[in-house]
């Protein structure tokens, strides 16, 4: 965890054999979620488009919703409880479904424009 912030938390997302960005996951945004997402590290799971605006990743994750918005931008990060999956914005947008902030892509964000079927997602600590 960043030794600076207790909200604060960077990890690194890792698109398997392609890319590596920082993300951020914020604490103060959603507790509850962030806990769980924390919990479950490493993460790992099959990357999906939806248009070209959104990319996520398969998780078992079961947490509830906290705070629940459809309206997100650009580098955000979001949780879908219906499904436990969690999406990476590339563009701002509305969603059509209810999805709760956790943090922000903070490096390489264009990066995930280039997922192809079969590529496989992971979220780890920093360093790991």
């Amino acid at each position: 965890m960043s030794a600076g912030s207790v909200s604060k938390i960077d990890l690194t997302l890792s698109l398997k054999g392609k890319a590596q960005m920082k993300i951020e996951l914020k604490r103060h945004l959603a507790p509850k979620t962030v806990g769980a997402i924390l919990r479950a590290l490493p993460l790992e799971g099959n990357s999906h488009m939806m248009s070209n605006s959104i990319a996520f990743m398969d998780t078992s994750l079961a947490a509830g919703g906290e705070k629940l918005r459809t309206q997100f931008k650009k580098g955000e990060i979001g949780f879908m409880a219906s499904n436990g999956s969690i999406c990476f914005f590339l563009e701002d947008v509305p969603s059509t479904k209810l999805m709760t902030l956790v943090g922000k892509i903070t490096s390489n964000l264009e990066a995930l424009k280039e997922i192809k079927p079969g590529d496989i997602f992971s979220i780890s600590q920093e360093g790991t």
